[in-house]
């Protein structure tokens, strides 16, 4: 009966080791971080990244190229990063183990994802800040992250990205959190990344192949578990290797290295191959189909305290010649489209005060049934 039993148990084991993310690799070491949420720690070298078809003779960069100075930012709020909960192994890197429904459903999300190089999307709002005065290599922020009540059919996120358009071609990148229960199937606030290349499709994550993990501690994307009223932060850099050409997404740190994620490979875009000609910060919301919009931010209209509502700060952009600079060095456009239901409130500090968040602003709202098309 013994032996049986042990039988079983090392046919479980085996069945478990190889029911993985999408791809044939066994996976070195997994950690399950919630129902439904588990990581394969998959050889870098064999990542399911770098299956896309314009990748077949990319060579892996393990670290980007471009030094920068500490921002100084003081809030007194501990980061979204402060307790690991994936260390892989040295020669691993996390990937998020795939469903086919949570693929399905992200090939759905990316054809509809909003970003300011489209059209206005019926249902779409946003709040925030851009500049279209490149090129630019990079931006970088810092940013609350809060609990909201989103729908199933309804999205809420704040990111920072770049892009560039062409009559109908675009190249995007975006980085930030977001709430999106009809993705990933809860109401958890979650870290994503989305990039749209040069066959004019998009993706999130590592939903399908193009992105090139690095960090064995920190995936692309992973849900942040927020208590309701108090935020997370997050620190996000997206930048161009000034070596490799290569789009990174780096988490900036106050007391230790900054720790690079990993990169979007330069051969999926045909746009921006000497920068990007535009920047921006902001919140974002998708109505459901009845044309409820969900809230933004953390809810609140920015009429308070600068920690009473949704909050960008140190926005920074790097210019052509990869150069630190506010992104307010450049002619800024702001963007509110919907007043009744949503705030924007760029800073202000008082002539000879000290102030520890460079560029901000304040935005979000509520949300509601009239928020308009």
């Amino acid at each position: 009966m013994s032996t049986i039993i042990m039988m079983n148990l090392i046919s479980l084991l085996f069945s478990t080791a190889i029911v993985h993310s999408n791809q044939s690799t066994v996976p070195l070491r997994s950690f399950k971080i919630s129902e439904n949420v588990t990581y394969d720690c998959i050889d870098i070298y064999k990542q399911p990244g770098l299956e896309h078809p314009l990748l077949k003779t990319h060579k892996i960069q393990r670290k980007s190229s471009i030094s920068r100075n500490e921002l100084k930012m003081q809030t007194g709020k501990n980061e979204t990063s402060n307790k690991r909960k994936i260390v892989c192994p040295n020669g691993t890197v996390p990937i998020l183990r795939n469903t086919k429904e949570y693929v399905t459903n992200s090939q759905v999300f990316a054809e509809k994802h909003f970003h300011p190089l489209s059209a206005d999307s019926p249902g779409t709002h946003i709040a925030g800040v851009r500049s279209s005065i490149g090129p630019f290599r990079g931006v970088q922020a810092w940013f609350s992250a809060n609990a909201l009540n989103v729908g199933k059919d309804q999205v809420s996120y704040s990111h920072i990205y770049i892009g560039s358009g062409s009559e109908n071609q675009v190249n995007y990148i975006s980085a930030g959190w977001t709430i999106n229960p009809g993705l990933y199937g809860d109401q958890r606030v979650w870290a994503f990344g989305f990039w749209k290349g040069k066959d004019g499709k998009g993706c999130y994550n590592t939903a399908c192949s193009g992105f090139v993990q690095v960090s064995k501690v920190i995936p692309i994307v992973e849900p942040i578990d927020l208590k309701p009223g108090v935020p997370g932060w997050f620190r996000y850099f997206i930048h161009q290797d000034i070596n490799t050409g290569n789009w990174w997404i780096t988490q900036l740190m106050q007391k230790s290295p900054d720790i690079d994620i990993g990169y979007w490979p330069k051969e999926l875009f045909n746009l921006l191959e000497n920068g990007a000609n535009m920047v921006g910060v902001g919140g974002v919301v998708q109505a459901s189909r009845s044309g409820s919009s969900p809230p933004m931010g953390n809810g609140n209209f920015p009429n308070g305290g600068r920690l009473d509502s949704g909050l960008f700060s140190n926005i920074d952009v790097l210019n052509s010649n990869y150069e630190q600079r506010k992104i307010n060095s450049f002619p800024v456009e702001n963007l509110l489209d919907s007043e009744k239901c949503y705030g924007l409130r760029i800073g202000t500090v008082k002539p000879f005060h000290r102030n520890h968040l460079g560029f901000f602003f304040n935005y979000g709202g509520p949300g509601g049934n009239s928020c308009g098309v």
